[in-house]
C-alpha cells in the first residue's frame, strides 16, 4: 500500500508542469478582450449583475467614470447600521433578531409582530431528533465551517418539503435555519473540542427565553454563564454581519444558487462554503494568525518604526505566511472607512481599558494607523484603504473567551440573515438563471492522435 501510494504521489508529480500549462491564461487574453477579471471593472468598481432592495454598501462615488473615495456607509433595508447599532434591543429587545426581521420581511416589526417572531424564532431553534447524535458527534470535524455546511445539507433530509421553492415555505425554511445555525456552530466547535483536542464534551440545551447571542455564550463556555454586557456585545457583532449586499461572494453565491432553482439547504450551504474562504469570511483568522506573528517578532508594540519595518517585510513576502497581505486592511467597496469596524473599534477599545488587552488595543491601533502608510511607500500602491470589519472582529471575540474556531462560524451565523433575504428576492425578481459568459481561447481543430504514435511534451 505504502509502495502504491508513494508511485501515485510521484505520478502527480511528473504530471504537474504539463497539467499547469493547460490551464495557465496569458493575463494579455483578459485586456484583449476586456474580461471583468473577478467580475470587476478596470477601476475596482464591481460589475453591475443585479439590484436589489435589502442593503446598501457605499464606499466610494463614481462620476463621469472617475472613481472617488469616500466614508463608508451601510444601511439594512435603508436603514443605517449606526442607527441600527443604537437603537435596536431598546428596552432589552434583541438586536440580531430585529434586524432578521427587517431583513426577510423588508421592514421593522411591530411589538406584538415581534413578540411572535420570537416566539417562532424559539420554537423551531431545536434541532431534530437524533440529529446532535448522528449528525454532529459521530461526525466530527477539525474545521467547523466544514461541520456546519454539511449540517445544513443534511437538514435536508428532515424537511418533507425540502424542494418546496414557493416564498411562504422559503420563509419557514429561513427562520429554521437561522434560528438553528446558532446550535449547529457551537455543537460543532464542541465535538471537535472533544475528539480532536481531548477536552470534556459539554453540551448545553439552548433556552427559549435566552436571545441568539446570550444561547451562543451559553453554549460554548463549560458553564454556561455569561454576563449582560458580554451578550449585548455579542449581539451587536451579529447585527453588523447580519447583511452586506448582494455582491459579496457568500450571497452572490447563494443567489447564483437560488437562480437555477435548487432548495434552500443547498443555496446556504454554497454560501457557507464560500464564506470559508480566507479571503472572504475567513479573514478574521487570518487576522489573529497575523497577530500573532506580529508580537512575536516585535519587543516594543508602542514603538512605531519597529511596527513599521516589521508591516514592511509582510507587504514584500518576508514575513508572516508570504502573501504580502495585511490582512484586516483594504476592501473592495469601502476606501475611507468601514462603518462596521468604526462601531466594532469603539467597543473593543471601551471593552480593554483597564484589563490585559489594553496594551494590545493600542497595537491593534498603531498598526490599522500605519499599515496604508506602509502599503503606499512599500508596495507603491495608491489605493485608498482602511481597516475592515475583520480586523477587529477576531480581537473582540478573544475578549468574550470565544474560542478562536468559532470566529467565521459566528459570521456564517449572522450573515444567514442576509443570505436568506437574498435567496427570496432571487427567486421573486431574479426571473433568469445566473450565467456569465466564458470565452474560449483554446484552439479548435486538433487531430486525434492514436495512443500508440503519441509522444509526451519535452
Amino acid at each position: 500500500m505504502t509502495d502504491k501510494k508513494f508511485h501515485s504521489e510521484g505520478m502527480l508529480r511528473e504530471l504537474y508542469d504539463v497539467t499547469k500549462k493547460s490551464y495557465v491564461i496569458p493575463p494579455e487574453k483578459y485586456n484583449k478582450y476586456d474580461v471583468k477579471r473577478g467580475l470587476r471593472n478596470h477601476d475596482g468598481s464591481g460589475v453591475l449583475a443585479g439590484l436589489t432592495n435589502i442593503s446598501e454598501v457605499h464606499g466610494y462615488i463614481v462620476r463621469e467614470d472617475e472613481k472617488t473615495s469616500d466614508y463608508g456607509t451601510l444601511a439594512y433595508r435603508g436603514y443605517d447600521i449606526n442607527d441600527l447599532a443604537r437603537k435596536c434591543g431598546i428596552n432589552g429587545r434583541y438586536k440580531f433578531e430585529e434586524a432578521c426581521y427587517l431583513l426577510l420581511f423588508g421592514r421593522q416589526p411591530t411589538k406584538l409582530e415581534f413578540e411572535n417572531f420570537i416566539e417562532f424564532f424559539s420554537e423551531n431553534r431545536f434541532l431534530p431528533n437524533g440529529f446532535t447524535e448522528d449528525m454532529i458527534l459521530k461526525q466530527p470535524s477539525r474545521d467547523i465551517m466544514n461541520k456546519l455546511g454539511r449540517s445544513v445539507l443534511t437538514l435536508y433530509s428532515y424537511d418533507e418539503h425540502a424542494d418546496d421553492c414557493s416564498i411562504e415555505n422559503v420563509l419557514r425554511q429561513s427562520i429554521e435555519l437561522i434560528a438553528r445555525m446558532p446550535i449547529l456552530a457551537a455543537y460543532g466547535y464542541q465535538a471537535k473540542a472533544h475528539y480532536f483536542d481531548e477536552k470534556s464534551l459539554i453540551l448545553h440545551q439552548p433556552l427559549a427565553q435566552y436571545s441568539i447571542a446570550e444561547n451562543l455564550l451559553r453554549m460554548t463556555r463549560p458553564d454556561g454563564k455569561f454576563t449582560p454586557e458580554e451578550a449585548e456585545l455579542l449581539d451587536t457583532c451579529l447585527l453588523l454581519h447580519a447583511e452586506h449586499g448582494g455582491g459579496n461572494n457568500s450571497a452572490f453565491s447563494c443567489r447564483v444558487l437560488s437562480s437555477s432553482g435548487t432548495d434552500t439547504y443547498s443555496a446556504l450551504a454554497g454560501a457557507i462554503s464560500s464564506l470559508k474562504g480566507p479571503r472572504h469570511g475567513g479573514a478574521n483568522a487570518k487576522v489573529m494568525a497575523m497577530m500573532r506573528d506580529i508580537k512575536a517578532h516585535i519587543t516594543n508594540w508602542e514603538d512605531e518604526d519597529e511596527v513599521y519595518n516589521y508591516l514592511a517585510m509582510i507587504v514584500r513576502k518576508e514575513a508572516f505566511d508570504g502573501s504580502g497581505l495585511i490582512y484586516g486592511i483594504g476592501h473592495v467597496v469601502y476606501t475611507l472607512s468601514d462603518p462596521r469596524t468604526t462601531i466594532l473599534k469603539e467597543r473593543a477599545e471601551n471593552l480593554a481599558q483597564g484589563t490585559k488587552y489594553e496594551a494590545e488595543f493600542k497595537l491593534y491601533n498603531l498598526i490599522e494607523r500605519l499599515a496604508p502608510v506602509v502599503l503606499r511607500e512599500v508596495k507603491g500602491s495608491d489605493k485608498v484603504v482602511s481597516a475592515n470589519v475583520d480586523f477587529y472582529s477576531g480581537f473582540v471575540y478573544k475578549m468574550l473567551r470565544l474560542p478562536e474556531e468559532l470566529y467565521t462560524p459566528l459570521f456564517a451565523v449572522a450573515r444567514s440573515a442576509g443570505w436568506c433575504a437574498h435567496r427570496i428576492e432571487e427567486i421573486i425578481s431574479g426571473g433568469k438563471i445566473l450565467r456569465p459568459a466564458y470565452k474560449s481561447i483554446c484552439k479548435i481543430g486538433k487531430e486525434f492522435v492514436d495512443m500508440d504514435d503519441r509522444v509526451t511534451d519535452e
